[in-house]
């Protein structure tokens, strides 16, 4: 799979978005790190990421959705994908703002939640990616606020934990899709933050380290990673605040985009 082609073309596929953005993230966080280093870096992020942008821009589709290939397949996932990706680059305006909100609006169901595409069923994870790109594109005033968090907060089960649709079990993994929702929407003090807590720390490996999904289960980078990104929305001592749409860090979000 080629990273990056000979010229910016059309041709980017899903894994080339992935790619993409993971890319794009990292030399984010690069520019804070090494500030040594920064002007070179920030060079190559300009040179080698920027280029791609027409390549992100190609793949917003006539009603403002975003296909994540050349073949088509439409999901709101990729939606937030392109959306992040052109905040990150300062180059939202090579897209059509308005159509990509409009699409995602499209994806709202009676029950306040988000499906992948108009009419698929409301889940944690597609919520996320919706509410997310519409608070980075500044149109959270679209959402009804008591109605998505009613549905976010019943996600919390006995145990303390999340799951990301009615009837399933609780994942670590939703401690970030559905409290970063919640706290975009200025609803996170509709769960038991303290039982959640809990319930992220039993699925530590105490001997080993990292997370699991699940208390006693195999842990994962997966997993370990949404885990403490959700213990640092829940402000737990000695984590750095994380920004629930950009999943970053909120310094490294406050210099490259706010330029702060």
């Amino acid at each position: 799979m080629k990273l990056f082609h000979g010229s910016c073309s059309a041709n980017t596929n899903l894994m080339d978005l992935v790619v993409i953005l993971d890319m794009i993230r990292t030399c984010c966080i690069h520019l804070v790190l090494f500030k040594s280093w920064r002007y070179l870096i920030k060079y190559m992020f300009l040179t080698l990421i920027r280029c791609r942008v027409p390549d992100i821009a190609a793949l917003q589709n006539e009603d403002g959705s975003f296909s994540g290939d050349i073949w088509g397949e439409v999901d709101t996932r990729f939606s937030y994908i392109a959306i992040l990706s052109l905040a990150l680059m300062h180059q939202l305006d090579k897209v059509d703002v308005g159509k990509a909100v409009k699409y995602i609006l499209s994806c709202k169901n009676v029950d306040g939640g988000f499906g992948c595409t108009p009419g698929a069923e409301s889940h944690a994870g597609q919520i996320f990616c919706c509410v997310a790109a519409l608070a980075i594109t500044g149109s959270l005033h679209h959402v009804d606020k008591d109605l998505l968090g009613w549905w976010l907060c019943e996600r919390q089960v006995k145990s303390g934990g999340l799951n990301g649709r009615p009837e399933k079990l609780p994942d670590v993994c939703y401690s970030w899709w559905v409290l970063s929702s919640l706290i975009m929407i200025d609803r996170v003090h509709w769960i038991d933050k303290g039982k959640l807590v809990k319930f992220i720390l039993d699925c530590q490996d105490k001997e080993n380290g990292g997370i699991s999904d699940r208390p006693d289960d195999a842990v994962d980078v997966f997993h370990t990673y949404f885990g403490v990104a959700g213990l640092s929305l829940l402000e737990y001592p000695g984590i750095k605040p994380i920004d629930p749409a950009y999943a970053l860090p909120v310094d490294i979000v406050n210099r490259v985009i706010l330029g702060r």
